[in-house]
């Protein structure tokens, strides 16, 4: 038996050269396609996962406040705004991990008393301003524009990338 020789063929050069192409780009197409999926995915993940560290924050807050029902009003709460993130151009999976290392640093005041977070803020200020948070190899440093203190405290920050 003789097998035909269609590799001598323009016909059926074009045919698997075509096959070739097009198969690359189908690759190229679905390794886009899973890449933007599995980085919209990690975006997600880190937002729930920075909003189970609230609640379970605000859980322990509020089961504190309760033992004591005619105790002063307590700190619940702590949300972390980064004002320079777009000017610096920093990746959208990294400005979640800095707003969780920021709240670790000053978790300890969630359930203290308002009137005690107030006279400490000075002390806040600075354990925020002179500590370096690392991220992916990358350090950070936090200026302090403004700290609200109530319920909730606001702390509005700009970063500073050191490397």
């Amino acid at each position: 038996m003789h097998v035909p020789p269609y590799h001598k063929k323009n016909t059926w050069q074009r045919f698997i050269a075509g096959a070739l192409v097009g198969g690359i780009i189908a690759y190229i197409v679905f390794i886009f396609m899973f890449g933007s999926m599995y980085e919209n995915k990690l975006k997600e993940n880190l937002e729930l996962t920075s909003r189970v560290n609230d609640l379970k924050n605000q859980n322990e807050a509020l089961l504190k406040d309760t033992e004591n029902l005619k105790a002063p009003v307590k700190v619940s709460v702590i949300e972390i705004k980064i004002e320079n993130a777009e000017e610096l151009s920093l990746d959208s999976l990294v400005v979640p991990k800095l707003q969780e290392l920021v709240k670790d640093e000053i978790s300890h005041i969630t359930g203290q008393s308002v009137s005690i977070v107030e006279e400490i803020d000075q002390l806040l200020i600075s354990s925020i301003e002179n500590k370096e948070f690392t991220v992916d190899d990358l350090r950070y440093q936090f200026t302090v524009r403004m700290l609200v203190i109530s319920e909730t405290v606001k702390a509005f920050l700009e970063v500073e990338a050191l490397n």
